[in-house]
């Protein structure tokens, strides 16, 4: 009873020690920014695919999804656009998932979901704020950040993740150069904010549910995220109206001319899913 009680501590205590604390998660951090390398969301990075492509050039790429979905090499996910301003507010709930290294890969790699206003049809500021997954062999560890592009991404504090948990984003702008980013976890019930205030102004001509790669010195190694739903999915408008994301513009993720993702929206989600690389 004693060896058995014994080494049931030594794998516990073992366990323990695999997973990154918070106070491990801050050192990362820290270092990479000391190194220059901080964490930003970038605009929508465009691949063009034109009527000259070939099916076979892009794999996972076919004819019935060609004309109504877009490609990107950072995005994956939903967005609302219009040529005036249009959007005030976005929100989404989805639960964390456990991230895996992509097969034939190891090492660190990462993705992120996120909600956000502009980025796509008007990439001079985005208002946003999301869970960054990352794993790395066993360690599989998560942040919560709030970002006012062209800034970079700032941490929230006093909040953590685990897998599982339901988590609510969202993003309002009180102004085109002001605004809030919320997230709450609801199994903790722990919610945190951050007000903005003086930034470069906003289009609000796209609202958007995203999955992406994001860049820290470049556009990180892209993690297995398995599948993002965002439920509760919506979207006001300046004239107070509510909408959801059944009629949004698709994006899919290529890399290695592959595509890796696959998006369906409904009239109150947007599911992402990792097809592979």
């Amino acid at each position: 009873m004693f060896v058995a009680s014994l080494l049931c501590q030594v794998i516990l205590a073992t366990a323990a020690f695999a997973v990154p604390t918070a106070k491990e998660r801050l050192a990362d951090r820290v270092a990479r920014r000391a190194a220059g390398l901080t964490r930003q969301t970038l605009p929508k990075q465009s691949v063009e695919l034109t009527e000259n492509t070939l099916v076979s050039d892009v794999k996972g790429l076919d004819n019935a999804t060609h004309a109504s979905v877009s490609y990107s090499t950072n995005w994956a996910g939903a967005i609302l656009s219009e040529k005036t301003a249009t959007y005030k507010t976005v929100t989404g709930t989805f639960v964390i998932p456990t991230p895996k290294e992509p097969a034939g890969q190891t090492g660190k790699h990462f993705a992120s979901a996120w909600v956000g206003i502009d980025g796509d049809t008007c990439g001079k500021a985005i208002l946003q704020t999301g869970v960054d997954f990352a794993i790395n062999g066993k360690d599989v560890s998560y942040s919560a950040w709030y970002e006012w592009f062209p800034a970079a991404a700032a941490d929230f504090s006093g909040i953590t993740f685990k897998a599982g948990d339901t988590v609510t984003v969202t993003v309002a702008a009180s102004s085109k150069t002001g605004g809030k980013a919320t997230i709450k976890n609801h199994r903790t019930g722990k919610t945190v904010s951050h007000t903005f205030s003086g930034q470069p102004a906003l289009c609000e001509y796209d609202a958007e549910w995203i999955v992406e790669d994001f860049s820290s010195g470049g556009l990180v190694p892209f993690a297995n995220f398995g599948e993002v739903t965002f439920t509760d999915a919506s979207a006001t408008t300046v004239a107070g109206k509510t909408v959801g994301p059944a009629n949004a513009k698709q994006i899919d993720i290529v890399k290695s001319n592959k595509v890796i993702t696959k998006v369906a929206t409904g009239a109150k989600s947007v599911t992402v899913t990792y097809t592979g690389q």
